[in-house]
């Protein structure tokens, strides 16, 4: 019988509990009262531990001990062997790529132990649709101490000591933006959230209000003590259920508590929040469109100035920060601004989260120092490149951003050394890409996205942007002219300058970044109508080697079309009229003799 009382935490993160992890909790509980062991053992829902994918995640929290792609079936086995025998299943548990064997704490694993959680600080600690659990972990302390001993004015000076900057890609000093919206003038201000994340391959804002959701609201409700606010939206996208679903747990709880409402703490300070459900549009990205579809009205953005600060949410001062800023806010005004400021680079303070996906061992959430390295994100904790392909380039900062080829691994994260490079911060999703993509062929796809998103208000984005496409999609369809870079190069440079709003005037960086490191694939597609990583299919036409051929029939196996002859001890010949150009044979060919 275990000594003391364990917690045993299910992930229940959006991939997670699309993988069943509610199943697996549930068959968890069943087997501890079955052991007779629930006077000794709590099964919770735990927020997202950060590695999307091997879920369900299952945390034992007095060992740390990890569990990966744990299923019902797996919990009698938990439950005998750990849980009551003490001996973990090593079958299930989570060692990570590289980890040395036996590897038990979970400071060990290679994914954590490079990583400093001060966003995610909560995970896997508590569940995040109890703000008991929140406030056990020096929860809402932050807000108490803004409404007990802190001024207006002192809030801003720690925000402003602490170097925090706006994390959802632009970089803005957050307590300048709040020192602006401090002093407008207005009887009326607003504290708005910007929850609408729609880069592909981001996820960062969605896990930390799925994780999270009360650090959000303390570090909304501590900005409205600083302007004078007593209204709050969260901007939140309605594809994102459970993301809302915890928020309007969370925001219910609050206001029980005396967290938000009238008269907060005894204070006499008033505020409330209210979650606002967006239609998915790209663009309501942008404050003003986000502001405009708050309003009732369609999200397109406006011409600035006069800024948000003076001017924003029907015309009233307004503050807009992400959900990752505001997450940050709680732990500057409980332990002060210094504090914040003694991790990071020059002019980049603190932490960042990344969404790390695409071709690397570890895809998952993952929380660094500013100032950590590229190449340790993808190596050290992401785990590299699998299957022995080569590393390419990470696309950095979403449609909006660009490419990071090989040779600047080592670039900082830090908002100016990564601009330098051809990329932006960004929101912070990280796609690795290896030798088997088509650079070309990536920025068609991102151009695809920014011209479906262009709200269509300004000429250059609206029309600009479908240009770029039409060429992309020639180049890649084998279409390709002499000339067409230099029109993609002056077409970036005339939306760029000319765009109304971040979505044009950032939406030609991946074609730029691609051009600046890799023109001599575009070249290849033009020039020589040749894919060089065999991925637009207009462009292939598989043959064999006979020389290197193994004879082993495994193309011919893999070919669907039925367009491969192959007999014993004979090379493999292709019928180019057949092939469809699937890659199944040039993917089964284990002596790289088809090309």
């Amino acid at each position: 019988m275990p000594a003391q009382r364990k917690t045993v935490a299910v992930c229940a993160c959006t991939g997670c509990t699309k993988r069943g992890s509610s199943e697996v909790r549930e068959a968890l509980e069943r087997e501890v009262v079955a052991h007779g062991l629930s006077d000794h053992v709590e099964i919770q829902a735990g927020d997202c531990d950060g590695l999307c994918g091997i879920g369900p995640v299952v945390r034992v929290a007095a060992d740390g001990v990890l569990y990966r792609a744990v299923k019902p079936a797996d919990a009698a086995k938990i439950v005998a062997e750990h849980i009551a025998g003490g001996s973990p299943v090593e079958r299930l548990r989570y060692q990570g790529p590289g980890a040395a064997e036996s590897v038990v704490p979970e400071s060990g694993h290679p994914f954590f132990k490079d990583q400093l959680f001060w966003v995610m600080r909560n995970k896997g600690l508590i569940d995040p649709e109890s703000i008991d659990e929140y406030i056990a972990r020096d929860g809402y302390f932050g807000l108490a101490k803004a409404l007990t001993e802190l001024t207006p004015e002192r809030i801003v000076e720690e925000v402003l000591t602490s170097g925090l900057r706006g994390r959802g890609g632009g970089g803005f000093p957050t307590g300048l933006k709040w020192k602006f919206a401090a002093g407008s003038k207005g009887d009326v201000k607003y504290v708005l959230c910007n929850a609408d994340e729609g880069d592909p391959g981001a996820f960062m804002d969605r896990s930390v209000l799925e994780a999270d959701p009360h650090s959000v609201i303390e570090g909304m409700a501590i900005a409205a003590r600083c302007i004078g606010a007593k209204k709050g939206y969260i901007y939140c996208r309605t594809e994102y259920p459970l993301a809302i679903h915890r928020l309007n747990v969370a925001i219910a709880a609050a206001r029980e508590y005396g967290l938000l409402g009238t008269d907060i703490l005894g204070t006499g300070f008033d505020f409330d929040l209210e979650i606002y459900e967006g239609a998915g549009a790209f663009v309501c990205g942008e404050e003003t469109a986000l502001m405009a579809s708050i309003e009732g009205r369609r999200g397109m953005p406006r011409p600035r100035p006069p800024f948000p600060a003076h001017q924003g949410l029907w015309k009233k001062p307004s503050i807009l920060n992400n959900v990752e800023t505001f997450a940050n806010i709680p732990q500057i005004i409980l332990n002060g601004g210094a504090w914040y400021a003694a991790v990071g680079t020059e002019k980049s303070k603190g932490t960042k989260v990344v969404a790390l996906s695409g071709k690397v061992k570890n895809i998952g959430l993952v929380e660094v120092a500013m100032g950590t390295t590229i190449r340790s994100i993808v190596y050290d904790i992401g785990g590299g490149v699998p299957n022995r392909k080569k590393f390419k380039a990470v696309q950095l900062g979403g449609p909006s951003g660009g490419c990071v080829p090989e040779s600047h691994l080592d670039t900082l994260v830090d908002y100016e050394e990564i601009a330098k490079v051809g990329a932006i911060m960004g929101s912070g999703g990280m796609i690795v890409m290896d030798e088997t993509t088509c650079m070309v062929d990536m920025a068609r796809y991102f151009m695809d996205f920014i011209q479906d998103e262009s709200c269509g208000k300004c000429t250059p984005c609206r029309e600009g942007t479908r240009r770029m496409l039409e060429i992309l999609q020639g180049i890649c369809a084998g279409k390709g002219q002499e000339g067409d870079i230099e029109k993609l190069e002056a077409l970036s440079e005339v939306i760029r300058e000319s765009s109304l709003c971040g979505l044009g005037q950032t939406g030609p960086n991946p074609v730029l970044s691609t051009l600046r490191y890799f023109r001599d694939e575009y070249e290849a597609h033009i020039k020589e109508k040749r894919c060089p990583a065999k991925r637009c299919t207009a462009l292939l036409k598989f043959w064999v080697d006979p020389e290197k051929c193994k004879k082993c029939g495994l193309c011919f196996k893999a070919c669907p079309q039925g367009a491969i002859t192959w007999e014993k001890k004979q090379p493999a010949v292709i019928d180019t009229a057949k092939c469809v150009q699937c890659m199944s044979c040039f993917e089964a060919c284990p002596s790289s003799s088809i090309f």
